[in-house]
């Protein structure tokens, strides 16, 4: 009996005798604790929502936020720069147009990738009604001729977000979306990134090299057939109709594992025309991501 009492007297003693450590640690925690339940679920998901901001590629990429210009060009645009194109969601169902934009205002218009809303303005002889984003791949986005915007400065947005309606305002022919994308200020050609037609990405990434991007630009230009006024932004119409693109040049993204035999058996047509009008040779490896006009 008196060894069980020593012994329980010893185990009292060196619990006592702890570092504090686990003590500061339960203290820490606790305010925490309390903390994390007084904030509601939605709270909750936009502070997670914020550091992820913080923490992605734009964060580290520019130098300033500033809600009263649309064209930043107070960072120094990089000599290489990879943007991930994950996520990526058409602003419109419509489709790249050269001229009748038509009348299709009231059409919504939605955020191409996760980011924030920098620009929520009006310029009467330029953009009308407009929103820019600058998105968490350090690409921002331009939505210009808007009959209504439905964000405000600073609020984050989601891929496929609404933001506005599609519309007529400011310097404008018709109803159609001024879109553009640009990087620390700079234009780029969205044919780079985007096959509008297919409304698709062209490949996961894309990798902005400012010593080539002059003669890629030009590239895509000519693969993709964007309707790009000087190599910055596209017109799209709101709702455009498909029909309108049965006598264009169509295109197709090729997938892991696809042939040029495949792809004209899926496509309807033949090797030697897919071929012929991508310049390929018949033993020609195809790459996924890779775009074939086919017709």
């Amino acid at each position: 009996m008196k060894i069980l009492k020593t012994l329980a007297f010893l185990a009292l003693a060196t619990m006592s005798s702890l570092p504090t450590m686990g003590q500061d640690l339960l203290a820490r925690q606790a305010p925490i604790d309390t903390k994390m339940k007084a904030v509601d679920s939605v709270a909750l998901h936009r502070l997670i929502e914020t550091e992820s901001y913080y923490e992605a590629p734009a964060a580290d990429l520019y130098d300033d936020w500033d809600n009263t210009h649309a064209h930043s060009h107070a960072t120094e645009l990089p000599d290489t720069f990879r943007i991930s194109l994950k996520n990526f969601c058409m602003p419109t169902d419509s489709r790249v147009l050269t001229s009748n934009f038509g009348s299709y205002i009231g059409d919504t218009i939605r955020a191409a990738f996760d980011g924030r809303v920098r620009v929520v303005r009006y310029e009467g002889r330029g953009y009308g009604k407009y929103v820019v984003i600058r998105h968490d791949n350090g690409l921002e986005t331009y939505y210009a001729h808007l009959s209504k915007q439905l964000v405000s400065e600073d609020q984050d947005v989601r891929a496929g977000d609404p933001i506005g309606l599609g519309g007529n305002t400011g310097r404008s022919t018709g109803s159609h979306l001024h879109f553009e994308t640009r990087l620390c200020g700079m234009a780029l050609n969205p044919a780079l990134m985007f096959d509008f037609r297919n409304q698709d990405v062209v490949d996961d990434y894309f990798t902005f090299h400012k010593s080539s991007y002059q003669r890629e630009s030009q590239i895509a230009t000519r693969l993709r057939g964007a309707n790009v006024g000087s190599g910055e932004d596209v017109e799209l119409a709101t709702a455009a109709p498909a029909a309108s693109y049965a006598q264009e040049s169509r295109f197709h993204k090729v997938k892991k594992g696809e042939t040029l035999f495949s792809i004209a058996k899926k496509r309807g047509t033949t090797v030697d025309t897919i071929m012929k009008l991508n310049h390929l040779k018949k033993n020609a490896k195809l790459k996924a991501g890779q775009i074939l006009k086919f017709n």
